[in-house]
């Protein structure tokens, strides 16, 4: 018989998409809650581009999760959905990865991985990074979608007042968390205008 997870685990693939510190900055906050156990697969074109955006070596960013997966292992747990999670997040989302899950073509880990949450009907979060965008990356955005994945590009909001790279990062992995209900006070949630702000007519 199998036993429950002491915590809820969520997987964390990594493409070669440019913005690697997206998946750092989102890496280094699940690891400071705790409250989540986190399962990374990383593309092969994500080692070359954390090198040349992060200087970070991609072992470093790994140590990072708390298990790691090698991207051929087919045999590995997060390949099959009975191994039980609460979803994934893709970030960065290459175009690459998105034409793989949009058409079920999962030639690695990652995309298996993605497939099974999405067979499973578990949250499936694209951090998608491109722009501007061709007919085809939005016709597989959309097919993605249909499928039940959550599109969430890596926009910057400016109502918390960032003043910083580090305030925007926090930010959006801010919102990847809210998709899958984790508590967090990575920024300041938006209340309303101030009383004295009055209504502009």
């Amino acid at each position: 018989m199998g036993t429950e997870p002491q915590r809820p685990r969520l997987i964390v693939g990594i493409t070669g998409a440019s913005g690697p510190h997206l998946a750092v900055h989102l890496l280094t906050a699940l690891r400071k809650l705790g409250t989540v156990e986190t399962h990374l697969v990383m593309s092969r074109a994500a080692h070359r581009t954390i090198e040349l955006e992060t200087g970070m070596p991609p072992a470093e960013v790994a140590e990072l999760a708390d298990v790691r997966h090698a991207r051929g292992d087919i045999a590995a747990s997060i390949a099959s959905g009975s191994f039980r999670t609460m979803g994934m997040v893709v970030v960065p989302c290459s175009m690459k990865t998105v034409a793989g899950i949009a058409h079920g073509y999962s030639d690695d880990l990652l995309v298996r991985a993605a497939d099974v949450t999405l067979k499973e009907r578990r949250p499936l979060v694209l951090v998608a990074r491109e722009t501007p965008l061709s007919l085809v990356h939005l016709r597989n955005l959309v097919a993605v979608t249909e499928a039940g994945a959550t599109v969430l590009p890596p926009v910057p909001a400016f109502y918390h007042q960032p003043e910083s790279i580090e305030d925007i990062l926090a930010h959006l992995t801010g919102k990847v968390l809210d998709q899958f209900g984790i508590e967090h006070e990575l920024f300041a949630r938006w209340q309303g205008p101030p009383a004295s702000q009055g209504v502009s007519r």
